[in-house]
């Protein structure tokens, strides 16, 4: 099963993602994450996208989309793959469309996890008290979560045309969010 968890930067995607891999032994393909790997690589690659990620825009389709195919085979071979940050526009979510028919797969569900924009700030602005991951900075997140109301949400209808969005309560407690999201993997096939 190829699953996305989709909702804004900071909706709890990642917490839900390591759940996921955790009790159903699916792989996590985090953006974000391969992203801060790069970065902390010291390669040309990752100060590229240091540099993109500091000014809170986003990162080019082709980065992304490269790092994406990179961890293909190993999804697969698990038996599925959680899409946590990727696809954030429509043009990724066609190529991941057209990737994975290309491979005999496809996305079988996308779980939106509905948040609120204010909550949001203040989750970041605490993460980024305790951390002080430089993507978590406020400021930079108000850049991203403008970037992703412009440029992510207009995928809602994309998906929810192919009968494949399901939506979760995101602001509940870690345990909610979940038994909303395994109560969406285990609602009969659309």
């Amino acid at each position: 099963m190829n699953l996305i968890l989709f909702g804004p930067p900071a909706a709890g995607k990642g917490t839900q993602a390591k759940r996921l891999v955790e009790n159903r032994k699916m792989v996590q393909l985090s953006t974000g994450d391969m992203l801060r790997a790069a970065i902390a690589s010291g390669s040309e690659l990752g100060k590229k996208v240091e540099g993109v990620m500091q000014r809170g825009e986003l990162v080019t389709d082709e980065i992304v989309i490269a790092l994406i195919e990179e961890r293909l085979p190993e999804a697969e071979a698990s038996g599925g793959a959680i899409f946590d940050g990727f696809p954030r526009t429509l043009a990724q979510a066609k190529a991941l469309d057209l990737m994975l028919e290309q491979r005999g797969s496809r996305i079988d569900l996308v779980v939106r996890l509905k948040v609120d924009d204010e909550q949001l700030l203040k989750r970041v602005a605490g993460r980024f008290a305790e951390s002080g991951r430089p993507d978590d900075n406020p400021e930079s997140f108000k850049v991203r979560l403008s970037a992703y109301n412009d440029q992510t949400a207009p995928l809602l209808p994309y998906y929810e045309n192919q009968k494949k969005l399901v939506e979760v309560d995101g602001m509940g407690s870690i345990e909610d969010v979940s038994a909303g999201i395994d109560g969406a993997l285990e609602a009969p096939s659309r």
